[in-house]
């Protein structure tokens, strides 16, 4: 067990994190979006990265669409694509962002994503799957059906949370839910990412750190909602963080302390 007396500090910077929720009805009521939507989809970045894999002539699947800003921008770059979710807020949002962004080649579908998905075997060139892993309880069967909808040498692109970091270690030793999310039946190691993928018949074709687990994410996300500028500036510091330069023009990433993998997978 922890000191006693950082128990109470680390039991607030855990709290904290609902700040998140928060930062996405200030977006909106500060006039920064139409909808509430997270600070992270408003500023300007590097195209996502798995768009640079999916092409004009792909079928794409949005598995965990939730408000439908990874499934608008992979319809710009794609033939077709359908995003599933099971709230109804989401969908709303995510059918709504669509229709003013004028983007016709996106269907949006809720269905329960335990059960046997609604498409046909062989279907999709791409699937993405964003934070939706660890919401679940039957995480196998999900994956199995992805791979059965999937054509051969199709990519899945998922990114899960890593239950490993620095600041995830210190939660767990104070006794708390070292969990990223209330919500999450489960987290991964690095070793457990590589072994779940490897059992359910994929190709891991490239693991990469997402940004730094730090215990002031709420409080940035917090200021994305009243300045942009400034949350641009801490989500470059968040990304610089799991960014270690060894010698010039090398780069070393250091997936110890990003809060989550961005895995890359083939069907095989």
């Amino acid at each position: 067990m922890i000191d006693y007396y950082l128990y109470p500090f680390i039991w607030l910077l855990k709290k904290s994190r609902f700040l998140s929720a928060l930062s996405c009805r200030l977006t909106q009521l500060t006039g920064k979006s139409k909808y509430r939507i997270h600070p992270k989809h408003l500023i300007n970045k590097k195209e996502a990265w798995y768009l640079k894999d999916i092409n004009k002539s792909d079928v794409v699947l949005d598995l965990g669409s939730s408000n439908g800003q990874h499934t608008i921008k992979t319809a710009k770059k794609c033939r077709k694509i359908i995003g599933v979710d099971y709230d109804n807020l989401q969908l709303k949002i995510a059918k709504a962002a669509a229709k003013d962004k004028m983007i016709n080649n996106v269907k949006f579908l809720k269905y329960d994503l335990e059960k046997r998905l609604p498409f046909n075997s062989n279907y999709f060139d791409k699937v993405l799957c964003l934070d939706i892993l660890e919401h679940l309880n039957k995480r196998k069967q999900f994956l199995l059906e992805v791979k059965r909808v999937l054509k051969l040498k199709g990519m899945v692109f998922i990114a899960v949370p890593n239950k490993n970091t620095s600041w995830k270690k210190w939660q767990k030793k104070a006794g708390l839910n070292f969990y990223s999310d209330p919500d999450h039946k489960i987290e991964y190691s690095l070793l457990e990412v590589k072994k779940l993928f490897s059992q359910t018949g994929f190709k891991i074709l490239d693991i990469k750190p997402i940004v730094y687990d730090t215990p002031y994410a709420g409080f940035i996300d917090l200021i994305g909602g009243f300045s942009l500028k400034l949350y641009r500036r801490l989500s470059l510091w968040k990304k610089n963080k799991v960014r270690h330069s060894i010698v010039p023009d090398k780069v070393k990433d250091n997936l110890k302390e990003s809060i989550g993998f961005r895995v890359k997978v083939e069907k095989c």
